[in-house]
């Protein structure tokens, strides 16, 4: 692990998305609160804040942080039958929490697609990225308007 033990503590914020494309009437099960394993959603926003406490176990080399916010926002696009995720993690500490905003985007995406694949095998996980950190020696980055998903401009 890189050693992290002479930088400043600071307070660290970072925010991820990702989307999942299906059919409509899966989309609809979802909104309904329908789907035959419950609150799809709920489920998904759980999973998204267990993930992201778990980061430093599931990725190699990646500290344990303890995360002082976790926010797992979720909008359900008609147009292109897709759920959109956004993800935003805090920590004050002396290492960033983008590793924990971008494993809990991607579990609260397989999560849908885990409560929905009964009725819809061909749901499409796409786009999980770093929308902007900020805190620590490097400050404040934001992803250009190119480089984030069309989805979710």
């Amino acid at each position: 692990m890189v050693d992290v033990g002479s930088k400043a503590e600071s307070a660290r914020v970072a925010r991820a998305t990702g989307s999942i494309f299906m059919q409509p009437e899966t989309l609809a099960l979802i909104r309904s609160g329908s789907a035959s394993k419950g609150d799809v959603l709920g489920i998904a926003r759980i999973a998204a804040i267990q993930a992201s406490k778990r980061t430093g176990e599931l990725i190699p080399l990646c500290h344990p942080l303890a995360l002082t916010k976790v926010a797992a926002d979720f909008t359900v696009d008609e147009m292109q039958s897709a759920v959109h995720c956004e993800v935003t993690a805090e920590c004050f500490g002396r290492t960033g929490v983008e590793m924990e905003a971008m494993t809990a985007t991607a579990i609260a995406l397989l999560t849908v697609y885990d409560m929905c694949k009964a009725v819809d095998r061909g749901m499409r996980i796409e786009n999980i990225c770093l929308l902007e950190k900020a805190g620590g020696k490097s400050g404040h980055w934001k992803a250009s308007p190119t480089a984030k998903s069309t989805a979710n401009e």
